[in-house]
């Protein structure tokens, strides 16, 4: 049986490859990435000696797809270790034409990369009605997700829509919405239903609304989840703390278990059978705890923990002790 996939959003700086290497010196099962720099629109084109160490590597560590690309097999045949993160610059619904022709445009770019390196999903946020029309939002998002499908048929990457807290006029926070979305994507991309699935941000969650902070209470939003998104297309997990209260709308990420969620809350959601083959990314606070030890296997060693059903002491990890934003080299110790 396969246990379940806990990884972290790790950087690429240096070479694509060196986060396949840290994920695997940090002993995680699955990796999270962006597969260009999130912060500029345009993007130099993969080297082919990129793309072939990438694909070596996936082999080497047993992470590679059935198929170059096999994005939309089935989860408990194929479970997916690569996720992609799509650039924060993309806003699908944006009333502005040309912003909005310039984010789907991207996002094309962002899926050919995802094909060329066997990436199986990308997540990526709704977008933001500025004009605080969010039906009229919600329809740009829908018509923009359709063309994407379009320019990438023949891809089989995962285009999975990422709750968010809900803050300004960003979409997507209610399970209602996104599961509206996807519905409506599915009808006018006529056939484009294994394409298009969800990432669900605990932190998003809890901020925006839906209390995860106990046992009892997560299980009921796992369960809204379920009734809503179907859980079968839940294709990724981002699993965080929350540094605001419940639904407060505000996306500040914590260490796990020394946020407003708490131990607890993490636990349907990591022993969930449905969600077994998942992957759940963490995009925690980076750096090193005391000791040295990195913040990513101490977080990663008390969701593991949880998923065991066992109890958890927290030791809170102070500021980090060391201001690298994205750990590459860290420090090789037993994972629980």
């Amino acid at each position: 049986m396969l246990l379940p996939m806990f990884g972290s959003h790790l950087s690429i700086a240096g070479g694509m490859v060196n986060a396949l290497v840290a994920a695997r010196d940090l002993g995680l099962d699955c990796v999270q990435v962006f597969t260009k720099n999130q912060q500029q629109w345009a993007a130099p084109d993969l080297k082919d000696e990129e793309i072939a160490a990438w694909r070596r590597a996936l082999v080497e560590m047993g992470w590679a797809m059935d198929k170059p690309g096999n994005a939309a097999a089935r989860r408990d045949e194929a479970p997916a270790r690569v996720v992609s993160h799509a650039s924060y610059l993309a806003n699908l619904a944006s009333p502005d034409d040309t912003l909005r022709n310039r984010s789907i445009a991207m996002m094309v770019v962002e899926l050919n990369r995802c094909h060329q390196l066997g990436i199986p999903l990308l997540v990526f946020h709704p977008g933001s009605a500025t004009d605080s029309d969010p039906i009229a939002g919600e329809r740009r998002i829908v018509y923009a997700c359709a063309e994407l499908l379009a320019q990438t048929a023949g891809h089989r990457t995962v285009l999975c829509l990422e709750n968010v807290v809900g803050a300004g006029s960003t979409i997507g926070r209610e399970f209602e919405q996104l599961a509206r979305m996807r519905e409506q994507i599915i009808a006018l991309a006529r056939g484009g239903n294994e394409r298009v699935g969800f990432c669900l941000d605990t932190c998003h969650m809890h901020a925006g609304g839906y209390d995860l902070s106990t046992v009892e209470s997560a299980t009921r939003t796992l369960e809204h989840a379920e009734n809503t998104l179907g859980l079968v297309n839940v294709r990724c997990l981002h699993v965080n703390d929350s540094k605001g209260p419940v639904g407060s709308r505000l996306d500040r990420h914590a260490h796990i278990g020394e946020g407003t969620i708490g131990m607890q809350g993490f636990g349907p959601w990591v022993t969930s059978p449905q969600l077994r083959s998942v992957p759940k990314i963490m995009e925690t606070p980076k750096g090193e705890g005391p000791g040295g030890v990195d913040c990513d296997t101490v977080n990663v060693a008390r969701l593991r923990a949880s998923s065991r059903g066992e109890p958890v002491t927290i030791t809170p990890l102070a500021t980090p002790q060391t201001a690298k934003s994205q750990s590459r080299n860290p420090k090789k110790v037993p994972v629980s």
